[in-house]
């Protein structure tokens, strides 16, 4: 069974790319757990990623995405709760191997969430008003990946 590709507006497009960066966060630390790779070094980069691109793309998607469906959307509550529970695996200083696991787990389920049914959602009801707003106020993040510490490869 081939999986038909979704076809995004224009607006959300650029937050759709920002999570594939997100999916690639997800196999780099899933391809440093398996080589064995330090856990200090995949959480140092891990941090970096967390306050450069996915800090504020939750904020993002939290100000000017969520709003659409509204903060009482059961759709929308549970992806503020995945955001905070990522928040607080992301700022755990204590058995790092296990919370990087979670992190590479729940970072990609949400993801998902997100891409298949959450922005479908918000995509259905939005108004050609709302998207618009979207376009014109959230400006894409240019990936400019670090390259201080390539451990995945």
């Amino acid at each position: 069974m081939k999986v038909k590709p979704i076809k995004r507006h224009k607006a959300i497009q650029p937050l759709s790319r920002e999570h594939h960066q997100g999916l690639l966060l997800s196999w780099k630390i899933r391809t440093g757990l398996s080589k064995g790779v330090s856990t200090d070094r995949i959480k140092t980069y891990a941090d970096w990623f967390y306050k450069t691109y996915l800090t504020p793309h939750f904020e993002e998607e939290e100000k000017h995405l969520f709003p659409i469906l509204g903060n009482d959307n059961s759709l929308v509550k549970k992806a503020i709760a995945q955001h905070r529970r990522l928040d607080r695996l992301f700022h755990s200083t204590t058995e790092l191997k296990k919370s990087l696991n979670h992190i590479e787990e729940e970072l990609e389920q949400h993801i998902r969430f997100e891409e298949r049914v959450l922005f479908n959602e918000i995509q259905k009801v939005a108004n050609e008003q709302q998207l618009q707003f979207i376009l014109e106020h959230h400006k894409e993040t240019k990936f400019l990946e670090n390259t201080t510490d390539r451990f995945w490869e």
